[in-house]
């Protein structure tokens, strides 16, 4: 199971964004890309640069390795309605993004830790495969039988209390499950992403 495994503030500098969204103020402290010319250091992006950054950053944002993004482009081209929305919903219905969104994981890195630690479960059946695409009435939970799965739930759902849960997942109040209701639109991702440069990127 491939992943990145170097530093992610890196990443999140490079992208000029918080990618993982944990809210650590790295960003306020250190602004610059990182790299040897330092703050004052300035690139003019071509139109290819730009695009690319966009795929790069939306990439690193979900945890995809270029392979698997690709097959995902493919699955989104291949599908009804408009192609960037489609690459949007494929990715916001990654069991380890599930876990995210609904709060029970603080990052979709951890998110993919806790389903690889198969601490969690779809339809009462273990899942451990991070990339799992969930569907509308899917119901997905931390497995009742992995104290430890259910205490770290428990502390991340307290430390992200503050975060709203998107309309597409029902998340069941007093217990450790989630429910998805409909697909994600593009409205339910809030992330500053402009799919269409990832669009024009992949169709030239």
């Amino acid at each position: 199971m491939a992943r990145y495994r170097g530093p992610k503030w890196r990443l999140s500098r490079r992208e000029g964004m918080d990618l993982f969204d944990t809210k650590k103020g790295v960003l306020e402290r250190r602004p610059n890309p990182p790299g040897q010319h330092g703050p004052g250091r300035r690139i003019k992006l071509s139109d290819y640069g730009i695009q690319l950054r966009e795929k790069q950053k939306v990439k690193r944002m979900y945890g995809v390795l270029e392979k698997q993004f690709r097959r995902f482009f493919g699955l989104a081209a291949r599908g009804k309605g408009v192609t960037g929305h489609n690459l949007l919903e494929l990715l916001e219905r990654r069991l380890d993004n599930v876990l995210f969104r609904a709060g029970f994981a603080v990052s979709r890195p951890e998110g993919r830790q806790m389903v690889a630690h198969q601490g969690v479960t779809v339809n009462g059946k273990r899942v451990d495969i991070p990339s799992f695409l969930v569907k509308t009435g899917d119901v997905i939970e931390i497995a009742p039988k992995r104290e430890g799965q259910q205490n770290r739930a428990k502390q991340n759902l307290e430390f992200t209390k503050d975060r709203n849960v998107p309309g597409w997942l029902n998340r069941t109040e007093g217990q450790l499950k989630v429910a998805v209701v409909r697909s994600p639109e593009r409205d339910d991702v809030s992330a500053d992403i402009q799919e269409q440069l990832i669009v024009e990127l992949y169709s030239k």
